[in-house]
């Protein structure tokens, strides 16, 4: 999909719960809106979204998704634009990971999103190690 990331991290023994956290405290200093699912077996999703100058942007039912799967020593951290699904923290997580969580983006979602995205991927590195 055009602009979605997906880091790849093994050996590494990180708590995805932790990781999840690290990431939604950064999103909300960074002036972001946080919605996470409950923890699930098969991953976490969060989701952000921005308003003022980036409506214009992106429409206001979208949202960057952040899902991280996997186990401590060897997961996966896809990040992308999605619909902002109401209600996140109770949906069944085995449910949003069957849907379309990320969409197609047109060009001007694409360029903040891979602004956005860029300094994601940074931050998540960084809690990583």
């Amino acid at each position: 999909m055009i602009g979605e990331k997906v880091q790849h991290f093994e050996n590494k023994g990180t708590d995805l719960g932790a990781l999840q956290g690290k990431i939604e405290d950064y999103l909300k200093s960074d002036g972001f809106a946080v919605q996470t699912s409950a923890p699930s077996p098969h991953g976490l999703v969060t989701q952000a979204k921005k308003g003022g100058f980036l409506r214009g942007i992106v429409a206001a039912d979208r949202a960057l998704t952040i899902v991280i799967s996997g186990d401590p020593a060897n997961f996966t951290v896809r990040i992308g634009i999605g619909k902002w699904l109401e209600h996140l923290g109770v949906a069944a997580l085995e449910t949003l990971l069957l849907s379309d969580l990320f969409l197609v983006i047109d060009i001007g979602e694409m360029a903040w999103n891979l602004e956005i995205e860029g300094k994601l991927v940074k931050q998540i590195e960084s809690f990583v190690g």
